[in-house]
């Protein structure tokens, strides 16, 4: 069977990746949205010379911007990108494939991450697996902010498509500390909520672990100096979490 896609994008202040992001579904998508929260950056003037469809809605939460992005496009079959990732080649022809003969109800593809111009293949972060082209019908994103999935119905048929979504995901270090900042606060206001509370175990130990399951176990070494970062890193993003809900509970 042959649809209708429609490719939807979220974004915020993103001049550095949105025109790659738009140019690698462009000519195999039926429409591209672009729904912005109100970015100061030149992002809204690349957006209207692409001539996609742009629209702004102040943010409220991934997960929820990224459903109403899905409940905002023409039609039932969408592809979802973030601003800072991109299709392979081979990923294009696959969804290419999939739109003049579409089987089941959703399908997923890996995902790699450049970290500082460095492909990470190791560290749990790849393949990534995430399925990103499905009828809404049958799915919508859910999840627990800043970490948003696609759930599929029960029963529905998910297949697996060749090639990556390219992540850009960090141009610097300093870059990946300031989201860890960010996101720390967000995952510990999520804990919160949940009414849990982080011991001084949790604080010291989660870290250690998270660090050594990413660099021994995942083998985050054979990914170099970046490897090193993003394991280091992803340790005191974990302790971060847990001393941010330790002191909010004091």
């Amino acid at each position: 069977m042959h649809v209708k896609l429609s490719a939807v994008i979220i974004c915020f202040n993103e001049e550095k990746n949105i025109e790659r992001c738009v140019r690698s579904v462009r000519g195999i998508v039926d429409e591209v949205l672009v729904l912005d929260s109100f970015s100061q950056d030149t992002t809204p003037n690349i957006c209207r010379r692409l001539g996609v469809r742009f629209e702004q809605h102040a943010f409220d939460g991934h997960i929820q911007q990224k459903n109403r992005a899905m409940q905002m496009a023409t039609y039932d079959h969408v592809l979802s990108l973030d601003a800072d990732e991109a299709l392979d080649e081979t990923l294009k022809q696959q969804v290419i494939n999939a739109k003049n003969s579409w089987t089941g109800e959703g399908y997923k593809f890996n995902r790699v991450t450049s970290y500082c111009g460095k492909w990470i293949k190791h560290c749990g972060w790849y393949p990534d697996t995430k399925i990103r082209l499905w009828d809404r019908r049958q799915g919508s994103w859910g999840g627990e902010n800043p970490h948003d999935k696609v759930i599929m119905k029960p029963g529905t048929k998910v297949t697996k498509l060749r090639g990556d979504i390219l992540h850009y995901s960090f141009y610097s270090v300093q870059q990946h500390l300031d989201t860890i900042e960010k996101f720390s606060s967000i995952k510990a206001q999520n804990k919160i909520n949940k009414g849990r509370t982080s011991s001084l175990l949790q604080l010291y130990l989660h870290p250690v672990a998270k660090f050594l399951k990413m660099y021994v176990f995942r083998l985050g070494f054979l990914d170099g100096k970046m490897g090193w970062y993003v394991c280091w890193n992803s340790g005191y993003s974990a302790y971060l979490k847990h001393l941010k809900v330790r002191n909010a509970l004091k």
